[in-house]
Order: C-alpha cells, then sequence, then structure tokens
C-alpha cells in the first residue's frame, strides 16, 4: 500500500505536457524542433507558462500551428516569425534585441549603472561632509592630551 501511494505521489509531482498524443509528430526530429520553439513561446493566455505547457485552447491551436509549419518546410525562425507576426513580440520568452525589444534587453544594464553612480556619488558626498566637520583646534588639543595620558610610560 505504501508503495502504491508513493508512486502516485511521484507522478503526480512530475511536470505535466499539455501537449496530446494526437499532437504529436510522427517523425521525432520535427517532433523535438517543435517541442523546442514551443518551449520558447508563450501562451497568450496563460501569460507565465509555455503553449509547450499550458492547456489553453490557444496554446493548442498555436502547438498545431507550429508543427503544420514545421511539416510544410519552414526553419525555426520561420515559425516563430510566423507565430510573432500574429500575436506580436510579446509570445516571445525571450524578446529579440531589436526594436522595442532592445528597451527591454538595455533598461537592466542602464539601471544598474544609473544605481551604481547614484551610490558612488553618495558615499563621495558623505566623506566629504565628514571631512568639513573635522575637529576644531580645541578638540584636536583635548584628544593630544588624553591620548599622551593613556600611552604607557
Amino acid at each position: 500500500m505504501r508503495a502504491f501511494l508513493l508512486a502516485l505521489m511521484l507522478l503526480t509531482a512530475l511536470p505535466a505536457f499539455a501537449v496530446q498524443p494526437d499532437e504529436v509528430l510522427a517523425d521525432p526530429a520535427l517532433e523535438a524542433r517543435a517541442r523546442e520553439i514551443s518551449r520558447q513561446l508563450r501562451c497568450p493566455v496563460c501569460q507565465g507558462e509555455s503553449i509547450d505547457d499550458s492547456n489553453a485552447p490557444i496554446s493548442r491551436d498555436l502547438r498545431l500551428a507550429v508543427r503544420e509549419r514545421l511539416v510544410a518546410g519552414d526553419s525555426d525562425d520561420q515559425v516563430i516569425d510566423y507565430v510573432v507576426t500574429r500575436f506580436g513580440e510579446f509570445v516571445l520568452f525571450n524578446p529579440r534585441a531589436s526594436g522595442s525589444g532592445l528597451i527591454l534587453w538595455l533598461a537592466g544594464p542602464a539601471m544598474l549603472l544609473a544605481g551604481g553612480a547614484i551610490a558612488f556619488a553618495a558615499t563621495r558626498r558623505r566623506a566629504r561632509e565628514t571631512e568639513a566637520e573635522g575637529l576644531s583646534a580645541a578638540d584636536q588639543a583635548r584628544l593630544a592630551e588624553l591620548l599622551r595620558e593613556d600611552s604607557p610610560k
């Protein structure tokens, strides 16, 4: 009984793909290409899942379209372009580094540089402020006197 429950738990913990048996291509090489392309495309409804993982009807339609384009002889890039033409760049998990996607690629490094510049300026300003707040002549004399008293004789 324990072995059965353990096996059931392991089977339910495995990732479940939404690809139905009637969608699978007979050619293993084409099917592997279709799966790779499907992992790169975002479900327009679920938004956080690839079309390979999504059970939404639109994802099924997209999976079938990807397979149809591959069977027709399209390259991987042509298939992706076909889907992007219909749904926009949003369906790509990794946006292209051109056009409006270039903003996404450059925003991260730009924000890192801006944050570093702000941190550098803040530490420089704080260092200048502490230098300007130095000890007065009377305080320096008192400090020297205290240090002489504490030194071993």
